[in-house]
């Protein structure tokens, strides 16, 4: 494949109703994926990527009782993942204890990507995760 050398950044979006499954947001990124190559060169990373998916869509549909706005975008540089939802409420990392079932969402988040942002917006807020790429393959 010739790259253009004027391209610069590849995107997608995806609007997910509240009630939509998750697993279709799953399945959603790692076609995506797939056509960057990633499934065949890091799937760890394509692994990570789908989990964090997976709690960001999850905590605009639990957290934020709202549709969730998926974006992911390619600049060779990061892979940003972002999830939009009209919440104004801006979430907080908590600590739960060993036995609490949920909560952990945020520090998984955290844990899975290489940078994490969340920035509220007119009409809600946008929580990003960035991956940067693969590394290469040994030579």
């Amino acid at each position: 494949m010739t790259r253009d050398p004027s391209l610069r950044a590849v995107g997608w979006a995806r609007s997910l109703p509240l009630g939509s499954s998750v697993k279709t947001a799953r399945d959603w990124t790692r076609e995506h994926l797939a056509a960057l190559g990633w499934d065949r060169t890091a799937p760890d990373l394509v692994d990570s990527v789908v989990l964090a998916v997976s709690e960001l869509v999850t905590n605009a549909h639990i957290h934020a009782h709202s549709d969730a706005q998926l974006i992911l975008t390619w600049d060779e540089e990061c892979l940003h993942v972002t999830a939009h939802d009209a919440s104004s409420r801006v979430p907080e990392q908590r600590h739960p204890g060993d036995d609490a079932l949920g909560g952990r969402g945020l520090l998984l988040i955290d844990a899975l990507a290489d940078d994490v942002r969340i920035r509220s917006c007119p009409r809600g807020k946008d929580v990003t995760a960035c991956f940067g790429p693969p590394s290469p393959g040994p030579s």
